[in-house]
Protein backbone atom coordinates (compact mmCIF):
# COMPACT_ATOMS: atom_id res chain seq x y z
CA UNK A 1 0.00 0.00 0.00
CA UNK A 2 1.18 3.24 -1.03
CA UNK A 3 1.36 6.46 0.98
CA UNK A 4 1.27 9.85 0.26
CA UNK A 5 3.38 12.79 2.56
CA UNK A 6 1.14 15.48 3.70
CA UNK A 7 1.31 18.52 2.14
CA UNK A 8 2.38 21.79 3.83
CA UNK A 9 0.18 23.75 5.26
CA UNK A 10 2.14 27.23 4.68
CA UNK A 11 4.36 28.13 1.62
CA UNK A 12 7.12 30.61 1.53
CA UNK A 13 8.62 31.80 -1.68
CA UNK A 14 11.32 34.51 -2.12
CA UNK A 15 12.25 36.30 -5.59
CA UNK A 16 15.11 37.33 -7.41
CA UNK A 17 15.25 40.25 -10.49
CA UNK A 18 15.12 37.66 -13.19
CA UNK A 19 12.11 36.72 -15.19
CA UNK A 20 10.05 39.99 -15.66
CA UNK A 21 9.48 42.09 -17.46
CA UNK A 22 10.71 45.68 -16.39
CA UNK A 23 13.92 47.70 -18.21
CA UNK A 24 16.78 48.84 -17.06
CA UNK A 25 17.53 50.17 -14.34
CA UNK A 26 14.82 48.02 -12.86
CA UNK A 27 15.61 44.54 -15.14
CA UNK A 28 13.37 42.37 -15.02
CA UNK A 29 11.56 41.14 -12.19
CA UNK A 30 10.86 44.35 -10.44
CA UNK A 31 7.74 44.04 -8.14
CA UNK A 32 8.05 47.33 -6.05
CA UNK A 33 5.15 49.98 -7.70
CA UNK A 34 6.97 52.87 -5.81
CA UNK A 35 10.17 53.19 -7.47
CA UNK A 36 9.21 54.72 -10.93
CA UNK A 37 9.12 51.73 -13.09
CA UNK A 38 6.56 51.45 -15.53
CA UNK A 39 3.46 50.61 -13.65
CA UNK A 40 2.58 48.49 -16.62
CA UNK A 41 5.67 46.45 -16.58
CA UNK A 42 4.84 45.96 -12.50
CA UNK A 43 1.70 45.29 -13.07
CA UNK A 44 2.93 42.43 -15.40
CA UNK A 45 5.51 41.21 -12.91
CA UNK A 46 2.76 40.64 -10.22
CA UNK A 47 0.71 38.78 -12.65
CA UNK A 48 3.61 36.81 -13.16
CA UNK A 49 4.22 35.72 -9.71
CA UNK A 50 0.46 35.49 -8.90
CA UNK A 51 0.35 32.44 -11.28
CA UNK A 52 3.52 30.98 -10.17
CA UNK A 53 2.37 30.72 -6.70
CA UNK A 54 -1.04 29.69 -8.22
CA UNK A 55 -3.25 32.18 -6.75
CA UNK A 56 -5.23 34.85 -8.37
CA UNK A 57 -3.19 38.30 -8.70
CA UNK A 58 -5.96 40.34 -5.98
CA UNK A 59 -5.35 37.54 -3.44
CA UNK A 60 -1.38 38.75 -3.23
CA UNK A 61 -1.53 41.34 -0.23
CA UNK A 62 1.22 44.59 -1.02
CA UNK A 63 1.79 46.86 1.42
CA UNK A 64 2.95 50.23 2.06
CA UNK A 65 6.27 49.97 3.93
CA UNK A 66 7.60 53.01 5.75
CA UNK A 67 10.06 51.60 8.03
CA UNK A 68 7.78 51.53 10.76
CA UNK A 69 6.95 49.05 13.62
CA UNK A 70 3.51 48.85 12.49
CA UNK A 71 1.86 45.57 12.01
CA UNK A 72 -1.45 44.97 10.43
CA UNK A 73 -4.20 42.01 10.43
CA UNK A 74 -5.17 41.18 7.28
CA UNK A 75 -9.02 39.95 7.32
CA UNK A 76 -10.81 38.63 4.72
CA UNK A 77 -12.88 41.83 3.98
CA UNK A 78 -9.56 43.32 3.20
CA UNK A 79 -7.69 41.30 0.26
CA UNK A 80 -8.51 42.98 -2.90
CA UNK A 81 -8.33 46.42 -1.87
CA UNK A 82 -5.13 47.71 -2.44
CA UNK A 83 -1.82 47.21 -0.62
CA UNK A 84 -2.45 48.32 3.44
CA UNK A 85 -1.21 51.32 3.97
CA UNK A 86 1.44 52.57 6.69
CA UNK A 87 2.90 49.13 7.65
CA UNK A 88 5.55 46.87 7.63
CA UNK A 89 4.15 43.36 8.69
CA UNK A 90 1.26 41.89 7.68
CA UNK A 91 -0.59 38.70 9.62
CA UNK A 92 -3.56 36.82 8.54
CA UNK A 93 -5.68 33.96 10.03
CA UNK A 94 -7.20 33.61 5.99
CA UNK A 95 -6.08 30.89 3.85
CA UNK A 96 -5.21 31.15 0.45
CA UNK A 97 -4.16 35.12 1.11
CA UNK A 98 -0.54 35.55 -0.30
CA UNK A 99 1.25 38.27 2.23
CA UNK A 100 4.64 40.33 0.29
CA UNK A 101 6.82 41.86 1.36
CA UNK A 102 9.69 43.57 -0.29
CA UNK A 103 13.30 44.39 -0.18
CA UNK A 104 16.75 45.49 -1.86
CA UNK A 105 18.93 45.26 1.19
CA UNK A 106 16.58 45.23 4.34
CA UNK A 107 15.50 41.53 5.77
CA UNK A 108 12.24 40.18 4.34
CA UNK A 109 11.32 37.50 7.49
CA UNK A 110 7.94 35.13 7.12
CA UNK A 111 6.88 33.52 10.02
CA UNK A 112 3.98 30.57 10.35
CA UNK A 113 3.24 28.39 12.77
CA UNK A 114 1.01 26.05 10.91
CA UNK A 115 -0.93 24.49 13.92
CA UNK A 116 -2.24 27.93 14.97
CA UNK A 117 -3.08 28.93 11.39
CA UNK A 118 -1.05 32.31 11.90
CA UNK A 119 1.12 33.20 9.19
CA UNK A 120 2.95 37.12 8.68
CA UNK A 121 4.86 38.70 6.51
CA UNK A 122 7.61 41.88 7.69
CA UNK A 123 9.36 43.95 6.44
CA UNK A 124 12.49 44.09 8.91
CA UNK A 125 15.09 46.95 7.81
CA UNK A 126 17.59 48.68 10.12
CA UNK A 127 14.64 51.43 10.98
CA UNK A 128 12.06 48.69 11.91
CA UNK A 129 13.89 46.20 13.11
CA UNK A 130 15.51 48.56 15.62
CA UNK A 131 12.17 50.14 16.99
CA UNK A 132 11.04 46.16 17.97
CA UNK A 133 8.34 45.66 14.65
CA UNK A 134 9.66 41.73 14.88
CA UNK A 135 9.18 42.04 18.68
CA UNK A 136 4.90 43.47 17.98
CA UNK A 137 4.60 41.05 15.19
CA UNK A 138 5.10 38.05 17.27
CA UNK A 139 3.37 39.29 19.75
CA UNK A 140 0.37 40.09 17.25
CA UNK A 141 0.65 36.30 16.22
CA UNK A 142 0.23 35.02 19.72
CA UNK A 143 -2.70 37.49 20.56
CA UNK A 144 -4.35 34.81 17.58
CA UNK A 145 -3.24 31.92 18.96
CA UNK A 146 0.76 31.21 18.02
CA UNK A 147 2.51 29.41 20.12
CA UNK A 148 6.65 31.22 19.81
CA UNK A 149 7.83 27.51 19.82
CA UNK A 150 5.64 26.34 17.54
CA UNK A 151 6.71 29.45 14.60
CA UNK A 152 8.97 28.99 11.70
CA UNK A 153 10.92 32.17 10.96
CA UNK A 154 12.38 32.44 7.08
CA UNK A 155 14.61 35.53 6.28
CA UNK A 156 15.32 35.90 2.92
CA UNK A 157 18.66 37.37 1.46
CA UNK A 158 19.58 41.04 2.45
CA UNK A 159 22.78 43.30 3.01
CA UNK A 160 25.29 41.08 5.06
CA UNK A 161 27.67 42.58 7.92
CA UNK A 162 30.22 42.75 5.84
CA UNK A 163 28.96 45.08 3.30
CA UNK A 164 26.30 47.18 5.73
CA UNK A 165 28.65 50.18 6.55
CA UNK A 166 26.79 52.83 9.25
CA UNK A 167 28.27 55.37 11.37
CA UNK A 168 29.92 54.06 14.90
CA UNK A 169 26.71 56.54 16.41
CA UNK A 170 24.02 54.51 14.12
CA UNK A 171 25.22 51.39 14.77
CA UNK A 172 25.76 51.93 18.63
CA UNK A 173 22.24 52.83 18.84
CA UNK A 174 20.87 49.72 16.60
CA UNK A 175 22.90 47.78 19.07
CA UNK A 176 20.89 49.50 22.05
CA UNK A 177 17.54 48.84 20.53
CA UNK A 178 18.79 45.02 18.93
CA UNK A 179 21.27 42.95 20.80
CA UNK A 180 23.61 41.08 18.33
CA UNK A 181 23.46 43.47 15.31
CA UNK A 182 26.48 45.25 15.92
CA UNK A 183 29.73 43.96 13.91
CA UNK A 184 32.52 45.53 11.86
CA UNK A 185 32.23 45.10 7.83
CA UNK A 186 35.01 43.43 5.75
CA UNK A 187 36.49 46.90 5.18
CA UNK A 188 36.79 47.72 8.85
CA UNK A 189 34.49 49.83 9.25
CA UNK A 190 31.43 49.80 11.77
CA UNK A 191 28.48 48.14 10.56
CA UNK A 192 25.40 46.58 11.43
CA UNK A 193 23.99 42.71 10.61
CA UNK A 194 20.34 42.84 11.15
CA UNK A 195 19.66 39.11 10.26
CA UNK A 196 22.29 38.02 13.72
CA UNK A 197 20.06 40.76 15.61
CA UNK A 198 16.87 39.83 14.72
CA UNK A 199 17.95 35.73 15.26
CA UNK A 200 19.18 36.69 18.82
CA UNK A 201 15.05 39.02 19.18
CA UNK A 202 13.67 35.68 17.93
CA UNK A 203 15.48 32.97 20.35
CA UNK A 204 14.64 35.61 23.06
CA UNK A 205 11.17 35.66 22.23
CA UNK A 206 10.69 31.42 22.50
CA UNK A 207 11.14 30.96 18.47
CA UNK A 208 13.37 28.61 18.01
CA UNK A 209 13.35 27.20 14.27
CA UNK A 210 14.80 29.93 12.45
CA UNK A 211 16.21 29.67 8.76
CA UNK A 212 18.34 32.28 6.77
CA UNK A 213 19.68 32.43 3.71
CA UNK A 214 22.80 34.08 3.93
CA UNK A 215 23.24 35.73 0.88
CA UNK A 216 24.01 39.15 0.59
CA UNK A 217 22.02 41.30 -1.78
CA UNK A 218 24.89 44.40 -1.89
CA UNK A 219 27.32 41.80 -3.34
CA UNK A 220 25.21 38.99 -5.41
CA UNK A 221 24.01 40.97 -8.29
CA UNK A 222 20.84 38.07 -8.93
CA UNK A 223 19.46 40.37 -6.30
CA UNK A 224 17.98 43.99 -6.31
CA UNK A 225 20.29 46.55 -3.84
CA UNK A 226 19.72 49.90 -3.10
CA UNK A 227 23.01 50.49 -1.60
CA UNK A 228 24.61 49.16 -4.36
CA UNK A 229 22.47 50.74 -7.45
CA UNK A 230 20.49 53.66 -5.51
CA UNK A 231 18.00 52.92 -8.35
CA UNK A 232 16.48 49.47 -8.16
CA UNK A 233 13.74 47.40 -7.70
CA UNK A 234 12.25 45.31 -5.21
CA UNK A 235 11.92 41.27 -4.79
CA UNK A 236 9.51 39.66 -2.74
CA UNK A 237 8.78 37.61 0.16
CA UNK A 238 5.68 35.75 -0.38
CA UNK A 239 3.82 33.58 2.50
CA UNK A 240 0.75 31.91 2.10
CA UNK A 241 -1.75 29.26 3.39
CA UNK A 242 -3.12 27.33 0.37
Amino acid sequence: MSTQSEQPTVRKVFTNRHGGFSADPYSSFNLGDHVKDDPRAVAQNRERLADIIGLPAERVVYMEQIHSPNVTEVTADMVGAGPIEATDALITTVPGVALAVLTADCVPLLLSDESAGVIAAVHAGRMGARNGVVRRTIARMEELGAIPAQIHALMGAAASGANYEVPDSMAADVESKLPGSRTTTAQGTSGVDIRAGLTRQLLGLGVRMIDADPRCTVEDKNFFSYRREGVTGRQAGIIWMP
